[in-house]
């Protein structure tokens, strides 16, 4: 398989040449996806020119794998016509997400230039809430009435499966539109040509979701009973689209995307790191380095307040980073165990008490151990008992608390509605780093008979 590198040079190379016909036998077979990676690539001019090279059926396929600069890029150099053409190949929830992401003026130009049809089918797509599940819904399914035979139904999928997302799983619908079945393609073609859909079908235990359900509710769906696609209804059950498996994905991966950028303290982004000014990233990370930084004072004030232990014994004071950065570590392992477990529906608020059950346990085995080396190398280094014992019990009692708070806060912050992904390193860390201060210089006053 050629490098698409390779690929791209030769498609600038014959660009320049215009030499159409082999830009066509080069681009004729190749993956939607892979033109899509080179058409980026490209400058504007030159991704122009190819585009236009491609039949309709590919061009709308390779738009559809586009990023939104690239699509906007392509809609300001193509004609009317050209735009219409593109969006009326699009499946509709491909042409609602397109309306969506480009700017207003852009996609005025975009609307005007589809046929009435795909307008009416984006604008019933464009009203349903943002992340639910109708507004990642297709319209375009087959719909079967369960009085149809086998031998009809194929014939009814012959005439309209063209146009549709997926062909493989059928919805049975009574006249009234109400979901009443499923079929899939193969046990359609396991029966005989005269058995009646409403035979064959599955008709209990139909998984479904509602339209204003939330869209993560789809993806766990998906992920626990493997479907290539999941009918989306009404309050009255009407069958009104259906969410296909690469939809899923892409609102698996935006999720993800979304809770990367929470964990790590930054406000989510819809666009390519590339793609956005030094002044809209800037202003994703200030707000919460601001939060953590005014939080992040009340570990100086601990430190004001207990000034007068490590005055009488400055030999404290190095040991301060080895735990607050210990503590932070060891929180942000357990945040992230179980921000992952909710994510991926392994846990549930109701698993709490099993959680900080099973964190105090590893704690107090990676605590211990932790201790003992710390004491033995304290001891070797330093040849003070009190010091490397105030030292070792603090580092006990600091990572206890901070594998407890680490597992609980995300639980907590579930059971209050929040995102979990919000408790994640930096506040934990900040969190840890206030209690693991109070517990070190507690410790010490006790065990050196310091006063604070």
């Amino acid at each position: 398989m050629r490098d698409l590198e390779e690929i791209k040079d030769e498609i600038k190379n014959l660009i320049e040449a215009k030499n159409v016909r082999e830009l066509r036998n080069l681009t004729e077979d190749m993956n939607d996806a892979d033109l899509a990676d080179i058409l980026e690539g490209l400058e504007p001019e030159q991704s122009v020119i190819l585009f236009r090279m491609l039949g309709r059926d590919m061009a709308a396929e390779v738009f559809a794998h586009l990023n939104p600069d690239t699509k906007e890029a392509l809609v300001s150099q193509l004609t009317a016509p050209e735009i219409g053409g593109i969006v009326d190949e699009l499946f509709l929830d491909d042409a609602a997400d397109l309306v969506e992401e480009l700017p207003a003026d852009v996609v005025k130009r975009v609307l005007e230039s589809a046929s009435p049809e795909t307008r009416r089918g984006i604008n019933q797509l464009l009203q349903y809430q943002e992340d639910s599940a109708g507004s990642i819904m297709t319209t375009e399914y087959i719909s079967l009435r369960p009085d149809m035979n086998v031998e009809e139904s194929f014939r009814h999928i012959r005439e309209v499966g063209m146009d549709k997302e997926t062909l493989y799983t059928c919805y049975v619908t009574d006249p009234k539109g109400i979901l009443i079945g499923v079929v899939t393609v193969r046990t359609m073609l396991l029966s005989q040509y005269a058995d009646k859909i409403a035979d064959i079908m599955t008709d209990t235990n139909i998984i479904s979701v509602n339209t204003n359900d939330d869209r993560e509710k789809v993806t766990e769906l998906f992920q626990k009973y493997d479907f290539m696609a999941i009918p989306v209804v009404d309050s009255q059950n009407h069958l009104v689209g259906i969410v296909t498996v690469d939809d899923a994905m892409e609102v698996l991966e935006e999720e993800s995307t979304e809770d990367f950028h929470k964990m790590a303290a930054i406000l989510p982004i819809d666009e390519p790191y590339l793609s956005m000014g030094v002044v809209e990233l800037a202003k994703k990370r200030i707000i919460w380095l601001m939060v953590l930084m005014i939080s992040a004072t009340l570990s100086g004030q601990i430190i004001t307040h207990y000034q007068s232990v490590f005055a009488a014994l400055p030999a404290l004071i190095a040991a301060i980073p080895m735990l607050m950065d210990t503590g932070g570590n060891a929180g942000s392992q357990s945040s992230t165990l179980v921000i992952r477990g909710i994510a991926v529906g392994e846990l549930k608020i109701f698993d709490a008490l099993k959680v900080l059950s099973k964190e105090i346990r590893v704690s107090l085995m990676v605590g211990g151990g932790l201790a003992v080396v710390n004491f033995l190398y304290k001891y070797a280094m330093s040849g003070d008992l009190l010091l490397s014992l105030t030292v070792g019990i603090s580092l006990f009692a600091t990572v206890i608390f901070a594998q407890t708070i680490g597992g609980m806060l995300p639980l907590l912050a579930k059971a209050c509605g929040f995102d979990p992904a919000l408790m994640a390193a930096p506040i934990v860390t900040t969190i840890v780093d206030a209690g693991s201060l109070t517990m070190y210089f507690m410790v010490a006053s006790k065990v050196m008979s310091i006063g604070a």
